[in-house]
């Protein structure tokens, strides 16, 4: 029996929403958010679409505290999913993130808050660390991205990287 779930993961969005992020987001069975919200009605209309999994950023304020967590520890298909907002990358991990790798041994790792979309293995722990970027306005990135994939029985496959414009450029 094959099990897969699809995937669309995204992050820094800033108070920003536009039709652009759910044209992407319509086929999938999950959405994972890495934090930096904002405004929580950014989220008004992505939320229906899908099952939606977040963690809070360091610019979100208490409202989306109360909905969502710090880290979010969860099992996909098979595979252990860590996700928090900041926590560095695979060899520059905050002490913190790793800490909680070491000690719950994580297939994925995932965060945001640099903006930058960036897949890459970690060996020395045995993940798979991932970052969306970010698709909102705010923030020095020149491109908005999200990543979406799917996980199969527990493998990631699929993998993409989707380019939704360049930041601060707002088609009317």
């Amino acid at each position: 029996m094959i099990y897969m779930k699809k995937i669309a993961l995204i992050s820094d969005n800033h108070s920003y929403f536009g039709k652009e992020v759910t044209d992407h987001l319509g086929d999938v069975d999950e959405i994972w958010h890495a934090g930096d919200i904002g405004d929580l009605n950014s989220l008004k209309e992505i939320r229906p679409l899908a099952i939606l999994r977040a963690v809070y950023g360091n610019i979100d304020d208490q409202s989306v505290k109360e909905l969502f967590p710090l880290n979010q520890l969860f099992m996909c298909e098979g595979l252990k999913i860590f996700m928090t907002h900041i926590g560095g990358y695979p060899g520059k991990y905050t002490k913190r993130v790793a800490d909680i790798i070491k000690a719950e041994k994580p297939n994925i790792y995932i965060c945001g808050h640099s903006h930058i979309c960036k897949v890459m293995p970690d060996k020395n722990n045995n993940l798979l660390h991932m970052n969306p970027g970010a698709y909102g306005h705010h923030g020095f990135h020149k491109m908005r991205t999200i990543l979406k994939f799917d996980i199969e029985n527990a493998k990631v496959t699929n993998l993409r990287a989707i380019e939704l414009g360049l930041r601060g450029f707002i088609e009317k």
